[in-house]
Order: structure tokens, then sequence, then C-alpha cells
């Protein structure tokens, strides 16, 4: 996981994006999380690595303004993808018994906010409310109130 979002990601980057300023065209979009936005206990590197892709994704934005090149960074929450079944998440509080983005959908917003230049994409009315909810409770606090929302729902 670690050697994905953040090595290959990194080296892909560093390997594309040269080009791209050459031409002064292009569009790159990186998949964070809604994780990226807080400690995740019960999945840490996986909300660490997110907020890794969510950080270098707004630090290199800032680097390509004037360069005709954009770089979005697309945070779902939890979308009907397989990925929960791959994490043991089903029984989260996070997933069971919600109806998920479905990855369709998800595409579409992330594409439409990538060709907007958006640098950040939150897809959907709550995860857009989640991903902001840290910056309204003490630090501290983020990471209990995560883990009572990744633990199994009884």
């Amino acid at each position: 996981m670690v050697n994905l979002n953040i090595a290959t990601l990194t080296d892909l980057t560093r390997a594309l994006l040269p080009g791209m300023i050459a031409r002064g065209t292009g569009r790159v979009m990186n998949v964070a999380s809604t994780a990226a936005f807080m400690p995740g206990p019960l999945m840490a590197e996986y909300y660490a690595s997110k907020a890794y892709v969510l950080s270098l994704s707004e630090a290199v934005t800032n680097e390509l303004r004037g360069t005709g090149v954009t770089m979005t960074a697309l945070c779902p929450g939890p979308v009907a993808s397989g990925f929960q079944a791959g994490a043991d998440m089903g029984a989260s509080k996070l997933v069971k018994g919600k109806q998920l983005m479905t990855a369709e959908r998800c595409a579409q917003l992330a594409v439409k906010g990538m060709n907007k230049g958006k640098p950040v994409v939150v897809t959907g009315a709550m995860n857009k409310m989640m991903s902001m909810s840290p910056k309204f409770m003490p630090r501290r606090m983020v990471p209990g109130v995560v883990r009572r929302a990744q633990a199994p729902k009884h």
C-alpha cells in the first residue's frame, strides 16, 4: 500500500509532469480519499498513505500554477467498488447498511472536477461534511471518532 500510494505515485509524478509542463497542457488525477483528512485507527497505514496523496497533490497544484497543467486529488468516501470486501470492512459502520455511491458516479464527478481544474474533489454531500468535520473538533478527539466509525456495526 505504501509503495503504491506513495512511492509509485511520486515516481509517476516525477516522470510524467516534465513532459506535460513542456507541452503546456495536461491533467493529472490522483486518487486520495476522505480518509486523507484525518488519522484512521484500525486502518492507519491506509489513512496515512491517502494523506500523503492529498498533501502532495495540493503542493504540486501550487507549483503548477501558470504551466497549463493541473492536478486534482480525488477524495471519495466509500464507493461500491469491492474495496470494502478486500479491506474486510463489510461490518464497518461506515458501510454496513448504507447505499454507497457507484464507481461510475464517482468517476463522473471526478472527471468533471478535474476538467474544471479543481485541485480537490470530494464526492457527495456527506463526504464533504465528513472531510471537514476534523477541523471543528480538538485534534486529540479525531482518532477516537474515526475509530468508532470504523468499528463493526452490531
